[in-house]
């Protein structure tokens, strides 16, 4: 697999042999089936959050899972699972309906874009969070969650302890939203409609879009969950963005987009969400299966993430200190309230 993500050979990468990689990866593996099991029973926490929990409590409590034989495997999890992840969860996609609501929903949905992009720079700037963890932190709050972290660390190669603070970050503000959103959508006198457009646009994850809108009653649970996915699909240009931004960072100033292989711009993966979305969509794939992939795909993740986990050093997240989880608090209220607030000036509400 040759993307924008992945280094170029090195002796680490000669010694990632199946004999070297297997272990590490069960590990993450049996990690995963136990989050995903925990996240069956607590849907608004989820399998992915799970996963890198308890890939950092293992390491924690049994300090020989941090030993260098099992690295091979933690690092093929959180990276060549993670981008198959995104590939199986793009066949869950429907296109059709993506052009039925997205010309409706549209303008809430870039506008919110914007709020979150925007506000993680200008803010992270403010705050002193910079780098990896602000474009982590900015792109799970205005696209898809875990999802847009797991696709945005294939592109950016961020550190795990980045990672980890964005999902922390989006998983607080997730639990918020899905007690929050309901109650205050009432008090406001939203109709379903405009409910589920404001759960689409303004929460992170789709497990908490569809706790909060199957709560609120009518066809908001519905009209939400279609939103949220194409508000995934925002995915797409901003991680061409991002491979973009990074190959010339790594070229040096060297870059160009006429002598840069298209491998080195347009991640693989990202061509794989968009087919396998296609092929959903045009039937090859059986809406039948749709279900099973979607969980095979929650699954991948959980796994990449469990790895994540196994492998992180929680000295590094004592030192980012709370300004990432406050960067993610004020984007979330600012994309909430805009959220709102572009539905009024497109007379949705």
């Amino acid at each position: 697999m040759v993307t924008a993500v992945i280094p170029r050979p090195s002796p680490d990468s000669a010694r990632r042999t199946p004999a070297r990689v297997v272990p590490g990866l069960v590990v993450a593996l049996v990690v995963a089936g136990i989050a995903t099991g925990l996240g069956g029973l607590v849907p608004v926490v989820g399998g992915p959050v799970f996963g890198i929990v308890l890939g950092v409590l293992a390491a924690v409590a049994v300090p020989g899972l941090r030993e260098s034989r099992w690295t091979p495997g933690y690092d093929i999890a959180g990276k060549v699972v993670l981008q198959l992840s995104i590939v199986v969860l793009g066949a869950g996609l429907s296109l059709r309906q993506v052009v039925q609501v997205g010309g409706e929903s549209l303008p809430v949905m870039l506008g919110t874009l914007a709020i979150a992009l925007g506000g993680a720079w200008l803010l992270g700037r403010w705050l002193g969070v910079r780098g990896d963890a602000q474009i982590l932190i900015g792109v799970g709050t205005g696209i898809c969650g875990a999802s847009a972290i797991a696709a945005t660390t294939g592109v950016i190669r961020a550190k795990q302890e980045q990672v980890a603070y964005a999902l922390g970050t989006i998983f607080v503000f997730n639990i918020a939203a899905v007690l929050l959103f309901p109650p205050i959508g009432h008090l406001l006198g939203l109709s379903p409609h405009a409910f589920g457009l404001w759960a689409g646009t303004a929460i992170n994850d789709t497990s908490s879009v569809a706790a909060a809108a199957y709560s609120y009653g009518g066809d908001a649970g519905t009209y939400g969950l279609v939103v949220k996915l194409t508000r995934s699909l925002m995915l797409i240009p901003v991680v061409v963005v991002l491979a973009v931004l990074t190959a010339r960072r790594e070229a040096r100033g060297g870059f160009s987009a006429r002598t840069m292989p298209w491998r080195r711009i347009v991640p693989v993966f990202l061509v794989g969400f968009v087919a396998a979305a296609a092929l959903g969509t045009l039937g090859v794939i059986p809406s039948a299966w749709h279900p099973a992939l979607t969980a095979l795909g929650a699954f991948l993740i959980t796994t990449a993430l469990a790895g994540i986990g196994l492998s992180l050093r929680l000295s590094a997240l004592r030192r980012a200190g709370a300004r990432p989880l406050l960067l993610g608090g004020l984007l979330w209220l600012a994309v909430a309230v805009g959220s709102l607030g572009l539905q009024a000036l497109t007379g949705h509400l």
